[in-house]
């Protein structure tokens, strides 16, 4: 019911208030968070929760399987906020295991208006064809295209010009390519960062 959802807030807020009667002053003071997240929209994988953060730890940015498209003025528009006004240090695009997403761009249907936002990633898979029917199995190609389409998202931040006019005056942000396991709840680095440490 959605009237649980107000009760479970009102007793989530006096939980924070009994262990830190300072929380939300601080919490409403100031947004500084050093990570920005792009993430899937799955309701699976909440980036705060996962990552072990606090509210206001970190500022994300969730669209179906956490796409990085040229033309999304709603990512760009966080990403250059996310420059500009937080100064931000990292970016993290993290994808997860058994995304839907992925899996409808590899099905041979119709989705609806879905089809055209996952369009790149039918792209990738069309271009790495020879790599993914390697694979054991539909689970184990499933798996590895949400691997790539990670790195594919972190290539095209590199690219971006908002990336590449905050590196130009001489912002110190990284970017990393992570993906989730549904399974086991851990996140693995994918070794995809830029600039390379």
């Amino acid at each position: 019911m959605l009237s649980d959802l107000l009760v479970n807030n009102r007793q989530w807020a006096a939980e924070r208030i009994r262990e830190d009667e300072g929380y939300f002053r601080r919490l409403a003071a100031l947004q500084r968070p050093e990570y920005l997240w792009i993430g899937c929209s799955d309701s699976r994988v909440p980036a705060n929760v996962i990552a072990g953060l606090q509210p206001g730890e970190v500022f994300v940015h969730r669209n179906i399987a956490n796409l990085v498209h040229p033309s999304d003025l709603n990512l760009l528009s966080v990403l250059e906020f996310a420059i500009e006004a937080l100064d931000i240090r990292h970016v993290i695009v993290c994808g997860h295991y058994g995304c839907g997403g992925i899996q409808a761009a590899l099905e041979d249907k119709r989705h609806g208006i879905v089809d055209h936002w996952l369009q790149p990633v039918r792209d990738l898979a069309n271009v790495r064809a020879a790599e993914l029917d390697k694979c054991d199995g539909s689970h184990a190609r499933l798996d590895r295209l949400c691997e790539l389409s990670v790195k594919s998202q972190v290539e095209r931040l590199v690219r971006s010009p908002i990336m590449q006019s905050a590196w130009k005056a001489g912002r110190q942000i990284r970017i990393h390519g992570w993906i989730y396991g549904l399974h086991n709840g851990l996140l693995t680095d994918l070794e995809c960062s830029y600039p390379a440490a």
